[in-house]
């Protein structure tokens, strides 16, 4: 049950921003209206591991213990929003449900090239930046304005101090197969995976780690989960190219889509202004070589 003493709004603060910080979500639910007027602005705060504050009414604060753990949970239909819930001696009280969660944010391990176009973009995106590299002179605030954070690590335990829950979104890009090994392992290690994992490399760089990984115990069905070599294929080959398909692989992976041109999808032309009978012209795009196959030998994505 809830702690009995009631939540200021100062204490509030304080533990919601503490809850954050560790990467663990909150409900609020605030009291709208009560049998004691006295009591309207009650408040209960409910993290997966604790519980604060009171409605101070034992019913309500039942219902709004079960409401805010269905809600954390994930039920669909528990949106941010007013609910009535009932309360002793027949009443009932009508509170405010508000859901918290950590800020989206993107954690880059490796500090090289293609770091620092990825850490502008995304910023851009209204991501929380975090660049980890065991590497001083790579790690500096200097070389990665944008970022939030600029830490120095050690591969052996790279995420030591860094809570990684399901709003993050990581990204390897280290400068050695050992490094992603590491990582990865790390990651797939943690009770809690986080809502991304990519890591870049190309085909050989990716089996080697995932060889590696299966050898150690790991099962498949959570490698199937890293998106690896990461990134969507629009062909990039410089270092702000590839941090670019990277950025776009991210919104898809939020957003859904297709991944397509948009051109191919809508066929505006066609649609509205298809050509005459006859006339010979194609409806297909002009001015773009066809996409060659995959190629076998092909071994793109490589860090420094």
């Amino acid at each position: 049950m809830p702690r009995a003493e009631p939540l200021t709004l100062g204490r509030l603060s304080s533990l919601l921003l503490s809850t954050l910080g560790r990467g663990e979500d909150a409900a609020v639910l605030v009291a709208l209206t009560h049998m004691d007027p006295s009591k309207v602005g009650s408040r209960i705060l409910v993290t997966g591991t604790e519980n604060h504050g009171t409605l101070a009414d034992a019913e309500a604060d039942r219902e709004a213990l079960a409401l805010a753990r269905r809600a954390l949970a994930g039920d669909p239909t528990l949106l941010p929003g007013t609910y009535a819930l009932p309360a002793d001696r027949g009443g009932s009280v009508e509170v405010f449900l508000e859901l918290h969660h950590p800020p989206w944010e993107l954690v880059i391990v490796g500090a090289g090239h293609i770091a620092q176009p990825l850490c502008t973009m995304g910023s851009l995106l209204g991501l929380r930046v975090t660049v980890l590299d065991d590497r001083p002179q790579f790690a500096t605030r200097e070389r990665f304005p944008e970022a939030d954070t600029v830490e120095g690590i050690d591969f052996s335990d790279p995420f030591s101090g860094v809570p990684l829950h399901r709003w993050s979104h990581v990204v390897l890009v280290t400068r050695g197969h050992k490094y992603d090994y590491e990582c990865l392992r790390r990651l797939l290690e943690a009770e809690t995976l986080p809502g991304y994992i990519g890591m870049i490399g190309s085909r050989r760089r990716v089996r080697a780690t995932f060889d590696a990984l299966l050898r150690e115990g790991f099962p498949r069905d959570k490698l199937k989960d890293v998106h690896a070599p990461i990134g969507l294929d629009i062909g990039g080959e410089t270092p702000a190219e590839i941090a670019l398909s990277v950025a776009a692989e991210l919104v898809h992976h939020w957003r859904g889509g297709s991944g397509r041109p948009l051109r191919e999808l809508e066929h505006v032309l066609d649609r509205f202004h298809p050509p005459e009978p006859g006339d010979g012209r194609s409806s297909e795009p002009s001015g773009a070589a066809p996409s060659p196959a995959p190629s076998p030998e092909v071994e793109p994505q490589e860090e420094e």
